[in-house]
């Protein structure tokens, strides 16, 4: 009686959602220099998050630039015509604010949350280092070493570093852009010189190949007055195409195994394909990922967990680098954790390929379909108010960047809502199927 009470009550929510759906305000131009605009107010504090997206991250970099979506993370804060090295960091927090940066699939963005009535301020500078950085052999020789550094920390010298997130993509693809190791050749690094760093800076950090969201508390008309008056006058670059990053169809099993002497249990992690974005049956993956993954009551968490004890945990999702909205091509869903060593990795994949068969054997039930609903909009509300309103941003920016329709924010939970039982099955049996899958084993240290 339980659980058809809870059956009954998420149902309940589901259509009160429904008939409540959070709308959030969405207004968008773009200059006449190709900058995209986005506008979203939120006067409930005083607070505003100014975000800038620029069209190009660790997979769509040149071949011959591998690395460098990355270093331009780093470049970016190393001053610009008015503000010298490290003066914008300095400028965000002495009014008060927080910033960060981040190199993505297919994006690199950089974002401030500031009190309301700095925005100029933030826009100022954030103009100032897309007019030009100060790109000198000092810096970049500065910024060469400190990439090489993070590498060695976060992925060389730790235990299961890159994993799953930086590995498995480079065993599951195919096509090179999304195959090549994201942090870049360590050789490519070591061989830029100042004329290949500033050439692609002026191909990608112009306005015609970026977005600008500001979400807040502001006055719209007055923000896109700010943002013509600071950005408007940026020249527009010949921008190249993007490459072609289409995956081929997989059609055979993929096993690898790799070892790792820092680490003391071994790790599994594999990952299916996913269908192509925005599809329907992109919207069922969604909530497939809801079902077996996300939560503890997740099928893979209750039957390699749970009920077997063969780890404490397990986790993964879409896009392991973010979302999944806030990205632009093929992409995986991914399944990792670490076990215990007196346990086989074929053993867990069993009680995995038993929960995964269900779902690709028979439609689900209503109820099923129903509580992942209420589990994906909660993670959906999260997103919007992740980190002082920069989730909604990050989503605003995206999809002003990859789909020129921002507005997309608010048709999500109505894409989710018409995902049947039946489209359920059907996208199971066919991007749950073996052979789209690569499975990857960490060995560790010998007598662990």
């Amino acid at each position: 009686m339980r659980f058809r009470r809870l059956a009954v009550l998420a149902l309940a929510v589901v259509t009160a959602a429904a008939a409540q759906q959070f709308t959030v305000p969405v207004e968008y131009h773009t200059l006449d220099n190709g900058l995209k605009v986005v506008l979203s107010p939120d006067p409930t504090a005083p607070t505003v998050v100014v975000a800038v997206y620029y069209n190009i991250g660790f997979r769509i970099e040149p071949k011959d630039r591998t690395g460098f979506a990355h270093l331009f993370e780093h470049m970016m804060f190393q001053g610009s015509k008015n503000l010298g090295k490290m003066e914008f960091i300095k400028l965000v927090q002495s009014n008060g604010g927080i910033l960060n940066g981040s190199t993505r699939f297919d994006f690199t963005n950089y974002f401030q949350v500031v009190p309301a009535h700095k925005l100029e301020t933030i826009l100022w500078a954030e103009a100032d280092r897309m007019k030009g950085l100060n790109i000198t052999q000092e810096n970049l020789t500065n910024q060469q070493g400190v990439v090489k550094n993070e590498v060695k920390v976060n992925v060389l010298n730790q235990p299961y570093g890159g994993f799953p997130w930086l590995d498995m993509p480079q065993y599951a693809n195919e096509n090179w852009y999304n195959a090549h190791n994201f942090y870049g050749d360590l050789e490519h690094l070591d061989a830029a010189s100042l004329k290949d760093v500033q050439q692609f800076f002026d191909t990608y950090y112009a306005p015609n190949n970026a977005a600008l969201a500001i979400v807040g508390d502001f006055r719209p008309a007055e923000a896109l007055a700010l943002v013509k008056k600071h950005f408007g006058g940026i020249p527009k670059a010949a921008v190249p195409p993007l490459p072609d990053l289409r995956e081929p169809k997989q059609t055979a099993e993929k096993r690898f195994n790799k070892k790792d002497t820092l680490a003391y249990r071994p790790a599994l992690a594999f990952a299916y394909h996913m269908p192509e974005r925005n599809t329907p049956e992109y919207y069922a993956m969604g909530l497939i990922d809801q079902i077996l993954l996300q939560g503890e009551d997740s099928r893979l968490t209750q039957a390699i967990v749970k009920k077997k004890g063969y780890a404490s945990g397990v986790g993964g999702g879409i896009n392991l680098l973010g979302n999944m909205f806030n990205y632009n091509g093929p992409m995986l869903w991914t399944v990792s954790l670490i076990h215990d060593n007196g346990v086989k990795a074929d053993t867990i994949l069993a009680a995995a390929d038993a929960a995964i068969e269900e779902l690709r054997t028979r439609p689900v039930d209503r109820a099923t379909l129903d509580r992942a609903l209420v589990k994906l909009r909660s993670d959906l509300y999260g997103e919007y108010e992740g980190f002082f309103g920069f989730g909604t941003a990050d989503l605003l920016a995206s999809f002003a960047l990859f789909d020129n329709d921002p507005s997309r924010i608010n048709t999500l939970e109505n894409e989710f809502r018409t995902v049947t039982p039946e489209l359920i099955l059907r996208t199971a049996q066919e991007y749950l199927r073996p052979t789209n899958r690569t499975i990857l084993t960490i060995e560790p240290k010998s007598g662990s």
